[in-house]
């Protein structure tokens, strides 16, 4: 099969190349009333490393009692090799290290400046010809339960649609794009989870506290991978259109439509619209809910919902469903990207950074260290917005190899002098380990190799593989040269 590149127009287009590619894993059916599909989620990860674990697509799935059509799809992004062809780079014979390097470097030339996507207007078309539009559901004919919804944990308060772009539109601060889980609560309602502090709750809140009494508010269910992205990945600034970055990472205009029953416009290429408007006179409970720590977190008991009025979708829609904490649910490149030249600018000598997939709150940074007290500083650069543990690599170091990783903190840092504690400071809200909700202590932890000036020792011992490497560079030669017959 031939490997189309993105940029993708939708997310069924997204999982062709990754079908053709080797990495789409396609499963007949599974028993969610056995939670099947979340063992599977968990086993995957369990046997293979993060980068090796595959998108699976489920063609149908048994849920209270009742076989439902999918396809259900899940672990789609987050891996080096999809996130190339989400970006269009072609993946083939690159290490996991370069396409790291490769990605990154592509998303900077779709900047303006470090950490500022380029912005490109959405286009609007008629809905005759958006496919969002294929087939559409009014009155008694609205279902939602009908439709194959996970539960992903038998704690969790029922079914989710949990990787949607919850779109909202407010006179003056214009569209906010996030993406905010959604519990399925009837055949026409639906719990609309927007955390405090973020942008979706802000523009409620706002709007509440004016008078007014009900908000339009359109769930797009799969839009395409890039718009996801930006939906997903906290990218726009308050008051920021993400359909603009959106636009400008895609190199080319999201087209969107406009909702049946409000003026919210939407991605046109989405798989599924649910239509309706939040009261903000009412709330009801939420929850609970498996986050993505991997601990189930708590029931709400006031949470804004959403009555259900229209829904709009493809002929033969995809669902994907987010095993929360366990699989690859957003693409992380832009996010890694915007972050990385933003330091950049202030910070030339960084050289990378990297969130560990599976270890949310620890952030990794390497820089090309040029006097004492710059590992630090960077550390605490990058902890005023970005992880609970923070730790600074010398740029020798390969922060996609956890192994290089420990094998520094255990050879050349000392928890005294080189760590910094915040006592308490804003954080990601779902962090199980928080005594009040949103705050957390920080660590900054400079793993480089400490300067005499800094406690460090008067002179670092050479490392014994550059040793090799000087003595008797033939040796790497001789055994990548004998490579295959090894293994035969």
């Amino acid at each position: 099969m031939v490997v189309t590149l993105g940029p993708y127009d939708s997310l069924r287009d997204y999982i062709a190349a990754l079908d053709a590619s080797g990495r789409l894993l396609r499963i007949p059916d599974m028993d969610q009333d056995k939670f099947e599909a979340t063992a599977f989620a968990y086993r995957q990860a369990d046997r293979l490393d993060s980068e090796s674990t595959r998108a699976f697509l489920i063609e149908q799935v048994k849920i209270d009692g009742n076989v439902v059509a999918g396809p259900v799809v899940a672990n789609l992004y987050g891996r080096w090799q999809d996130e190339a062809l989400a970006f269009g780079i072609d993946p083939a014979g690159d290490s996991l290290k370069a396409l790291y390097r490769r990605v990154l470097g592509e998303l900077q030339k779709r900047m303006s400046a470090p950490g500022q996507w380029n912005r490109i207007a959405p286009v609007t078309v008629d809905a005759a010809v958006a496919p969002c539009k294929q087939v559409r559901l009014t009155g008694a004919a609205i279902n939602l339960l009908a439709f194959p919804w996970l539960k992903n944990f038998p704690t969790d308060g029922g079914r989710y649609i949990n990787m949607a772009s919850v779109i909202l539109q407010h006179p003056e601060h214009g569209r906010n794009v996030g993406t905010y889980r959604c519990q399925v609560k009837s055949a026409t309602r639906i719990g609309v989870n927007p955390e405090p502090g973020q942008h979706g709750w802000r523009m409620l809140t706002d709007l509440k506290r004016k008078g007014v009494k009900e908000v339009p508010c359109a769930v797009a269910l799969a839009p395409d991978p890039i718009t996801f992205a930006v939906s997903s990945n906290k990218m726009a600034g308050f008051g920021q259109d993400e359909l603009f970055i959106a636009g400008g990472l895609r190199g080319k205009p999201v087209e969107i439509v406009t909702c049946e029953t409000s003026d919210v416009m939407v991605p046109a290429h989405a798989e599924m619209i649910v239509e309706g408007v939040i009261p903000l006179d009412a709330m009801e409970p939420e929850g609970p809910y498996g986050e993505m720590y991997g601990y189930q977190g708590p029931r709400k008991e006031q949470n804004f919902f959403m009555n259900v009025t229209t829904v709009t979708h493809r002929q033969n829609p995809v669902f994907p469903n987010s095993f929360t904490g366990i699989t690859h649910d957003m693409p992380r490149a832009p996010q890694t990207a915007a972050q990385f030249y933003k330091y950049k600018a202030i910070m030339p000598n960084i050289t990378s950074l990297y969130i560990p997939r599976g270890a949310n709150g620890i952030v990794a940074l390497t820089i090309d260290k040029r006097m004492a007290g710059e590992g630090m500083a960077a550390g605490q650069a990058v902890a005023t917005d970005l992880g609970k543990v923070v730790v600074v690599f010398d740029s020798d170091i390969d922060v996609l190899n956890p192994g290089k990783i420990l094998h520094a903190i255990g050879a050349r840092w000392q928890p005294h002098p080189a760590s910094t504690i915040i006592p308490q400071t804003l954080a990601m809200a779902p962090d199980p380990s928080q005594r009040n909700r949103g705050m957390s202590s920080k660590i900054i932890i400079d793993a480089t190799r400490q300067w005499p000036e800094e406690g460090g020792p008067p002179s670092w011992p050479p490392l014994s593989r550059d040793q090799l490497e000087k003595e008797c560079p033939e040796a790497f030669q001789l055994v990548d040269g004998k490579w295959d017959s090894y293994w035969r």
